[in-house]
């Protein structure tokens, strides 16, 4: 875990009530029921004169929000930057976690250790983890992907769709979501095919 040490002072009620949108602030950096002595950089998810009732919420560069009673002595806090203050161990957002799909044509175990030995190699053996994994084999084929309003109106002539992306991979599907209040509609690809007469 890697962190770093800021001097910092830690805020009254009254000093975060004046603070806003784009203050930065650090707030404990626990998460999902995981405690972690130490410290995340932060921001109120809404101005702290809006806050009701002493509660402040908060979300940190890891996404977690949680709500902080600044002036309750047994919480962490909320602190902000002051040379005059204290030392506190604030966690490093230098990581970036990735959800990779890979499609490898003609794939194998092989290949598969291929690319996970590369990137090892590329970032560090002690930094590339497979979580999970799950290997699926997919037809080498290609669709084209549209959208179109998920309640159309029965007995219409013309479709009324937009189209969202040609000569794709079904796989790659899986891992996107239509537009609000439309579904997908996928067709097997289609060359398109320029009939424009030349001269």
């Amino acid at each position: 875990m890697n962190t770093e040490k800021v001097t910092a002072r830690r805020l009254t009620a009254e000093e975060v009530s004046e603070l806003g949108l784009q203050d930065d602030i650090f707030v404990s950096a626990g998460m999902d029921g995981l405690p972690l002595d130490c410290y995340a950089p932060a921001f109120l998810t809404e101005p702290g004169k809006n806050s009701e009732g002493g509660s402040f919420a908060a979300r940190t560069v890891f996404g977690e929000e949680i709500h902080i009673l600044p002036d309750n002595a047994e919480e962490p806090g909320i602190w902000v930057a002051d040379k005059a203050g204290e030392e506190i161990e604030v966690l490093q957002s230098a990581g970036i976690l990735l959800n990779l799909a890979l499609f490898v044509p003609g794939g194998n175990k092989e290949s598969l250790e291929s690319l996970y030995s590369a990137a090892r190699d590329a970032f560090g053996a002690g930094i590339v983890q497979r979580w999970s994994e799950e290997t699926v084999a997919v037809p080498d084929v290609k669709v084209d992907l549209f959208e179109e309003p998920a309640r159309g109106r029965k007995n219409t002539s013309g479709q009324n769709r937009d189209r969202r992306a040609l000569d794709i991979y079904p796989t790659r599907v899986r891992f996107l979501e239509p537009s609000e209040g439309w579904k997908f509609i996928i067709e097997p690809h289609k060359e398109i095919v320029d009939d424009t007469p030349t001269i």
